[in-house]
């Protein structure tokens, strides 16, 4: 039985085997529309999600399996204090997987040392958020073709943003990859990622708070917005959600082939005009992330069954 974590579980070879996989279903769906019969994915959900809890469900009801949901943790047992161990014990009895979302660090993680079927991480806290990187991955390789020789920009939250730090783990194992860190002095990309990540293999990169600057020199632009929830001080929170917001004017100087990305939801750090413009790939984004999601439980269950 595997679960997946961490976008490091998966090696460059089986990322690269889940982007065919997800090619083909967008190229032939109905191949796979009885792929997961009778199987059934549970979505534990200790977070509000829109994207990552409806795009697991759909993905596994278009993969012709079911769903049993739990969607707020105050009607469930962890309300009464129960543990994230005893709880995916219990639904291990009723799914054959589990795509968890919990607001703690590491809860995915023990989550998967206790549950009887694979589990996946759909975020924990500010760590990691795998499948939203597949989506990011799948979306990259459709629009450029590929990982290599990039410069990526990664804008907003550093400091908080999980999905962030999984894309930095993704692309970093990649040929020439160029980061650009572009963020308030609060939310720096935390050292613990720079070091692990970008100093220990000689990956380049580049801190700024200027977006205006940089933005000509970039393939790629991942938006982020500044989470509200991560903060304990409300104060902080209203300084600093407004630092980045990107236009129609901003993008004249951008590249023609930039791809804009975001893994939403967005608040106002992207206009609603910048929707228009070919250059913006944050709902292409959100389409992938649907059909690498059924790419991933696909070949999960498939190991979990030998």
């Amino acid at each position: 039985m595997r679960s997946v974590i961490d976008i490091l579980d998966l090696t460059e070879s089986e990322i690269d085997s889940l982007i065919t996989v997800s090619d083909d279903i967008i190229s032939n769906p109905a191949k796979y529309a009885r792929k997961c019969a009778g199987k059934k994915l549970a979505t534990l959900f200790f977070e509000p999600s829109t994207r990552t809890r409806m795009s697991f469900e759909a993905a596994m009801y278009e993969l012709g399996g079911n769903v049993i949901s739990m969607t707020d943790a105050a009607s469930s047992s962890a309300a009464k204090g129960e543990s994230v161990a005893d709880t995916v014990r219990t639904v291990s009895c009723y799914a054959d997987i589990i795509a968890m979302r919990h607001p703690k660090e590491g809860a995915a993680l023990v989550a998967a040392k206790n549950a009887l079927v694979p589990v996946i991480n759909a975020g924990d806290g500010g760590h990691c958020h795998p499948t939203q990187t597949l989506a990011d991955l799948l979306t990259i390789h459709r629009e450029k073709g590929g990982f290599d020789n990039l410069t990526v920009g990664l804008c907003g939250d550093l400091k908080f943003g999980r999905t962030v730090h999984s894309l930095i783990n993704a692309l970093a194992r990649n040929k020439n990859v160029r980061f650009v860190l572009i963020s308030p002095e609060e939310l720096k990309l935390p050292s613990y990622v720079k070091d692990a990540s970008l100093k220990s293999k000689g990956i380049p990169y580049e801190q700024t708070t200027d977006l205006e600057k940089v933005i000509p020199s970039l393939d790629i632009l991942y938006m982020t917005r500044v989470q509200r929830e991560r903060f304990f001080n409300e104060e902080d929170y209203l300084r600093l959600k407004d630092s980045y917001i990107l236009t129609p004017e901003k993008l004249k100087n951008a590249k023609e082939d930039l791809c804009v990305m975001h893994p939403l939801p967005r608040v106002n750090e992207i206009s609603v005009e910048v929707d228009r413009d070919k250059r913006a790939c944050y709902f292409k984004q959100v389409f992938n992330g649907k059909i690498m999601r059924m790419a991933l439980m696909l070949k999960l269950l498939q190991e979990d069954s030998k």
